[in-house]
């Protein structure tokens, strides 16, 4: 039997984490670079990005811009192609909600942009990476929310639908080159998620079985799996990442 070194399964591969100076991408880009992988990150501010470059080390590089900006994408495929020559796996992690509320209040500007960033520039990304050569793996970060009503933050969650859907249409076309897969986080202790727990962490953590709130790296341990050889029969799945919530009884 081949032996598998499960702590280098990055090695001598390049990975793209988008949205990834903190929080959940942060916890990726670690994760990669723990198993031996070199990584490229993207965000909006270049001193986040540079702090998250230093902790990780010299495999780790950065570009800054906006996710839905075309010229940060060129620029960020530029570096890569200039910088490393090849492309292994892409991780879709820049995600926004920059409203909260019923649905049929929310205002349709701020609807688009959901849209825009949370699907069409996922779309955009695993575009460009493919014309870049990627080689390997997609990973979409989607959330819970995409997967049953999600009231107060209603229009995030059916973004994160479309991104769960577009998951399985980019699995069936990419094969059997890329794998594409995503996962769909609960509430993760995020600068992102404050919100949906500051001041009631406890109350909020009950409704989980495992007693507990997600943390980064909770989500960043699947999906290191899902991107690598292990998971080299998985594609156009969605895994849940929910802390148990999904088995509450009904009755």
């Amino acid at each position: 039997m081949t032996h598998v070194d499960h702590t280098r399964r990055f090695e001598g591969t390049v990975s793209l984490v988008t949205g990834s100076s903190r929080g959940i991408g942060f916890a990726i880009a670690q994760r990669i670079v723990g198993e031996g992988g070199t990584v490229v990150l993207t965000g909006r501010k270049q001193d986040a990005l540079d702090a998250a470059v230093a902790e990780l080390g010299d495999t780790a590089s950065a570009v800054a811009g906006r996710a839905d900006d075309a010229e940060h994408r060129a620029a960020v495929f530029a570096h890569i192609t200039q910088r490393h020559g090849r492309l292994d796996h892409l991780v879709n992690n820049t995600g926004i909600n920059p409203v909260y509320g019923p649905i049929v209040d929310i205002d349709a500007e701020a609807a688009r942009k959901i849209l825009e960033v949370n699907v069409v520039a996922t779309l955009d990304w695993t575009r460009a990476a493919l014309a870049a050569g990627l080689a390997r793996s997609v990973v979409n970060i989607a959330s819970v929310a995409g997967l049953g009503a999600s009231p107060g933050i209603a229009f995030y969650g059916i973004s994160k639908a479309a991104l769960i859907n577009l998951t399985a249409q980019l699995a069936y076309e990419l094969a059997p080159g890329i794998r594409v897969n995503a996962v769909a986080p609960a509430v993760i202790k995020t600068a992102f998620a404050r919100a949906l727990y500051e001041g009631h962490e406890a109350e909020a953590a009950a409704a989980y079985p495992l007693a507990r709130l997600g943390e980064p790296a909770d989500v960043a341990g699947p999906v290191a799996f899902l991107l690598s050889d292990d998971a080299a029969w998985i594609t156009g799945q969605t895994v849940a990442i929910d802390g148990g919530a999904g088995i509450r009884p009904l009755v």
